[in-house]
């Protein structure tokens, strides 16, 4: 791999990919900085196809090929969302995963980029047979500020009736 990125940002004007990388051809390893313009992208557009695109493109691919497409379609959303006007704050915060969303009220598209974040966070945390801290069949107990109601399935009765 002659190229490997370091760093990641947009530049609003005009609409590009600012790559930092270091170039490994001829044993220089020199810091080099790479602005790839964005063409053909509108308030619009699908972020995660222009990504994909970019990152396939013939003259990016070799630079790109150390950035994963997930941070591409970022990029792609705050510069989509500074060309609806938004501010650099709220699309930062449309990025994270807020416990407290509501996530009814998300479209489709903002909906899927949310459970994709939880399915990574999910994976990330998961615990495998393989792992050494694996213990099968964990049982916690939780500390609860409400307290437990008694209710009708928890009475031991006989199942006479059935």
């Amino acid at each position: 791999m002659p190229f490997v990125a370091k760093r990641c940002g947009v530049q609003f004007s005009p609409p590009s990919i600012v790559l930092i990388y270091e170039s490994n051809v001829k044993d220089t390893n020199k810091i080099r900085k790479r602005i790839i313009p964005v063409r053909n992208f509108t308030n619009c557009s699908d972020c995660c196809m222009a990504a994909e695109r970019m990152k396939h493109h013939i003259r990016h691919r070799a630079y790109l090929e150390s950035v994963s497409l997930g941070q591409l379609e970022r990029l792609h959303i705050v510069l989509r969302d500074h060309m609806q006007g938004h501010s650099l704050e709220h699309t930062l915060a449309s990025l994270r995963l807020d416990p407290e969303e509501d996530l009814n009220k998300l479209d489709d598209e903002e909906l899927a980029r949310k459970k994709a974040q939880m399915d990574k966070v999910f994976e990330r945390n998961r615990r495998r047979k393989d792992d050494p801290d694996f213990v099968y069949d964990l049982e916690v107990e939780f500390k609860g500020e409400v307290a437990r109601e008694p209710c009708s399935w928890d009475e031991e009765e006989s199942d006479d009736g059935f």
